[in-house]
């Protein structure tokens, strides 16, 4: 859970980079979170809209760890292959060391 809500304390951070395990981590909690709500109608909807920027800020940060643009997100609005390609660059490691987008999160 401090995975989830140590994204939502960087609420709307695009700077840096997020570890594999922050980013999976609160996607697989903002999932289960998201299931609940949506039998309870248009609070699944209030709860998506409130953590819209959350997501995008660590898609971002997780982007940003693997070398790449958080820009790349855009990638979303290209129906099945967007996403699949965002699934992948998230999956894959950090780039070791430091890059243009700050200290790698696993040696600080």
């Amino acid at each position: 859970m401090n995975w989830y809500l140590d994204v939502l304390k960087k609420y709307a951070e695009f700077n840096g980079r997020a570890r594999r395990q922050e980013f999976w981590m609160f996607a697989l909690i903002n999932f289960g979170i998201s299931v609940v709500l949506s039998f309870i109608g248009p609070l699944g909807y209030l709860y998506s809209l409130a953590v819209l920027v959350p997501c995008l800020a660590v898609g971002a940060r997780r982007l940003h760890d693997t070398g790449r643009s958080g820009w790349l997100q855009l990638l979303l609005l290209i129906p099945l292959l967007g996403p699949i390609v965002l699934i992948v660059f998230a999956a894959q490691d950090s780039q070791p060391g430091e890059n243009k987008f700050g200290p790698n999160p696993k040696s600080v």
